[in-house]
């Protein structure tokens, strides 16, 4: 396999990073090649026996890749779920997607499972959104290491307390609670650049960009009288008799109308129920003998569209390969390590409150071989909260494209599309 000159430029440089420091961050935006780069840096830093982290749907392509290159090391190539299984032992380790370790002010329980095991490995970071709702979720990425710029602190509090982190006071379901989301971005950056890497889609000759769009969906009366009335009410009595939704608290309101905008709910108890299909409608006639993969968030949102694409595939290998098979799956499932560059369209169903689910999942269908714009799609129901979840998320991406230089540069939507119901 022959690297581009860029990876191969990059990969030497993480290398010496690696022999001086021990640990380097590669921020690398999705698709120029992250995994590549990364095996190759662990060649030329010497490694014997890599563990490689990652997501459960990106280890086929990871292992793909590891074959392609065929390095001298021996590999294994884990989920972070099953990270605690692995025995070892290992000499280097590659962190895939290392933003999923930033939950704060708390670690989550996969950073306590990775720390046992590569604690005093070199350790090789990848992610194109470090840290993606804010700076304070580089702690918990760089703590699992024994070199961490910042190991004399022994938990996210201390480390908040001596000046890293501005913090202030919010009000969580009438409790006041500490806010330790507003990270001093200036010191924390100035301390992680030694051994920080970044490349964009451009530096590497990306000439596509992703052209968004949004198509407006108009809902059955009923459902935008069912969201009004919850909204009011915080109650909502199903015309079966039978199913009750509640919102009684602000959290449990703003799930229960995200829900209602899919046409989907979960009824007090537990049942899925699915009641407008609007949306699947609206895709199916604007996407007419077209490639297309298609987000979604809720499980009974998966059902409905399952439903009304019969056949689709939720494999990422089997839809590239594929003429005109959809491509279906949970946008938390599918977000991270998977390839849909063969695809016409991505399609959101729905948003998550999520800016990295927002980010990476529509960076799916980019790659270096692909001469046409990336057009993506995101469904916005005409009652209910699509559009405030848009622009929610949007917002948030001024502390990924930091990293990048991008400030300023924003990707907008393109145009707009309306659907004609």
């Amino acid at each position: 396999m022959e690297l581009r000159n860029y990876q191969i430029d990059l990969s030497c440089r993480a290398a010496a990073i690696l022999r001086a420091r021990g640990l380097c961050y590669m921020a690398m935006e999705c698709r120029v090649g992250k995994t590549i780069t990364a095996m190759n840096a662990a060649q030329l830093y010497g490694a014997q026996r890599v563990l490689f982290v990652t997501k459960k749907k990106a280890i086929a392509g990871i292992i793909a890749d590891y074959e392609a290159l065929c390095p001298s090391f021996y590999i294994e190539v884990v989920n972070y779920e099953s990270a605690h299984k692995v025995v070892g032992p290992f000499d280097f380790a590659i962190i895939d997607e290392a933003h999923s370790l930033g939950q704060y002010p708390k670690p989550s329980k996969r950073f306590e499972v990775l720390k046992r095991i590569v604690w005093g490995l070199p350790l090789l970071y990848l992610s194109g959104t470090p840290s993606p709702e804010g700076y304070s979720q580089l702690f918990h990425q760089l703590a699992i290491s024994i070199r961490s710029p910042w190991r004399t602190y022994s938990t996210f509090y201390r480390w908040a307390r001596a000046g890293y982190v501005n913090i202030t006071q919010k009000m969580v379901n009438g409790r006041l609670l500490n806010d330790y989301s507003n990270a001093n971005i200036e010191i924390i950056a100035r301390e992680i650049s030694p051994f920080l890497l970044t490349y964009t889609q451009e530096q590497a000759g990306f000439e596509t960009n992703i052209e968004e769009h949004v198509l407006h969906v108009r809902m059955k009366e009923e459902t935008a009288k069912a969201v009004h009335t919850l909204e009011n009410d915080r109650v909502l009595y199903a015309q079966d008799g039978c199913s009750v939704i509640v919102g009684d608290t602000p959290a449990a309101l703003l799930n229960k109308l995200h829900q209602l905008t899919g046409g989907t709910v979960i009824d007090d108890q537990g049942r899925r129920l699915i009641f407008d299909t609007s949306k699947a409608e609206a895709i199916k006639q604007t996407f007419k003998n077209t490639k297309i993969a298609i987000f979604y968030t809720y499980q009974a949102e998966g059902d409905l569209l399952r439903g009304m694409f019969p056949g689709a595939t939720d494999s990422p290998e089997a839809f590239q390969a594929s003429q005109d098979l959809t491509f279906i799956a949970q946008v938390r499932t599918a977000r991270e390590g998977v390839r849909l560059d063969t695809a016409e369209a991505i399609v959101f169903y729905s948003l998550e409150y999520s800016f990295l689910s927002y980010e990476q999942a529509r960076q799916r269908a980019v790659s270096k071989e692909r001469t046409t714009p990336a057009h993506v799609y995101y469904c916005i129901a005409d009652c209910g909260i699509d559009a405030d979840i848009l622009e929610a998320v949007r917002n948030k991406q001024d502390f990924t494209l930091s990293y990048y230089g991008k400030q300023q540069a924003r990707r907008r939507c393109r145009q707009q599309v309306f659907a004609q119901q």
